[in-house]
């Protein structure tokens, strides 16, 4: 990414959203200001003189709704969008609806009625804006990204503490898959090509509270398997996938020869909430070389240190190759820590996870 500031259009009908906005990018040092706009018709009207690097859009405008605009943009004059949405029901659906339309991320509409609320958004808000931009990058020069945002980054250790890798008894085989920018295309390509009788699975993709609902639940109408949104307790079981709940860390415990995850609650962990880290490290701990791990596309490295601790405890590890993701964040930085068994295109990981679960049931544990 080139090191000069990235030039944000924000386009809000709120004055106030449209000021904190303003505020929280200029505080950023990667972050410059193009310009504000109450509608879609403001908005084209301050770039006929120039374009910005994203667009930080809600959806819901006068004039003229934002999905409509978004549509026209990406017919137009493709460029990275954010999407800022509400946290209702339909909010969610229409979140999903922009990223079929081409947004690269989605963020729910943050609080900011206190400082550590303020803190938490400026975050997401620099992060998402950096990952859209990475996400348009010219492919034949494609780098792991790194974030700039500044403020303190979090280790797992503050959800769940570091312990060496011990060997695990065998027990059924489950799989971890983590993602973010450009993963819920990803991850439906995967998972809708899985039979029922596929290993447990355990997702955390980067999305807000309440949007991983409408997402699990899409996918479940799409695919073979069943996908749902985890609730604190629930059984890992065959032919079912889990989704982390956005604002929310997944962990797995074991349970007799089998698993259940733990929702909780707590800081952010390498700058997301849930964290891929978390989830890797607890099925690292508690499933070891019962797991088969995947990083999928990404900006940032979260989720690279936790596969590195899945590839000690010897799960087999996979990272999503550069080809086929829209960034190679996660995967890259997965790869240059050394945690990565192979690195697999997304038109084959499905077979990696059925295959995960033949090695176990003939072998009683996976191979390498």
């Amino acid at each position: 990414m080139p090191n000069r500031e990235i030039k944000v259009l924000i386009v809000d009908d709120s004055a106030t959203v449209r000021s904190a906005f303003s505020s929280i990018i200029r505080a950023d040092p990667g972050l410059g200001l193009f310009g504000t706009a109450g509608d879609p018709f403001i908005a084209v009207d301050r770039m006929k003189s120039g374009l910005p690097d994203v667009i930080l859009l809600d959806l819901e405008l006068p004039n003229m709704d934002g999905l409509t605009f978004l549509k026209k943009i990406m017919a137009q004059r493709p460029m990275p969008v954010v999407v800022c949405s509400s946290y209702t029901e339909a909010g969610s659906q229409a979140a999903l609806k922009a990223l079929d339309l081409g947004a690269a991320e989605v963020l729910a509409k943050p609080h900011l009625d206190t400082q550590l609320a303020r803190a938490e958004a400026a975050v997401r808000i620099g992060d998402a804006l950096r990952a859209a931009v990475s996400s348009y990058k010219d492919h034949s020069a494609r780098k792991p990204a790194s974030l700039f945002t500044p403020g303190e980054k979090f280790t797992a250790d503050v959800i769940l503490p570091y312990r060496k890798p011990k060997q695990v008894p065998g027990t059924s085989p489950v799989v971890a898959i983590g993602a973010s920018t450009g993963g819920t295309e990803a991850l439906r390509e995967v998972l809708t090509a899985l039979p029922d009788t596929t290993p447990a699975i355990a997702v955390v993709q980067h999305m807000p509270e309440n949007f991983t609902r409408a997402f699990a639940n899409r996918l479940n109408s799409l695919c073979h398997i069943n996908v749902r949104e985890a609730q604190n307790g629930d059984m890992m079981t065959s032919g079912t996938a889990l989704i982390a709940p956005g604002n929310h860390h997944m962990m797995l415990r074991r349970s007799g020869t089998s698993y259940r995850v733990d929702i909780v609650e707590g800081s952010y962990v390498s700058r997301h909430r849930p964290s891929v880290d978390v989830l890797f490290r607890s099925v690292a701990q508690a499933a070891g070389a019962n797991a088969l791990g995947i990083i999928m596309t990404v900006m940032g490295d979260d989720g690279a240190a936790g596969m590195t601790e899945m590839h000690a405890a010897g799960a087999r590890t996979l990272a999503q190759d550069e080809a086929s993701s829209v960034v190679w964040g996660m995967p890259g930085a997965a790869v240059q820590a050394g945690g990565v068994d192979r690195i697999v295109a997304l038109s084959k990981l499905f077979k990696e996870i059925e295959s995960h679960g033949a090695s176990q049931k003939n072998h009683g544990r996976p191979t390498k």
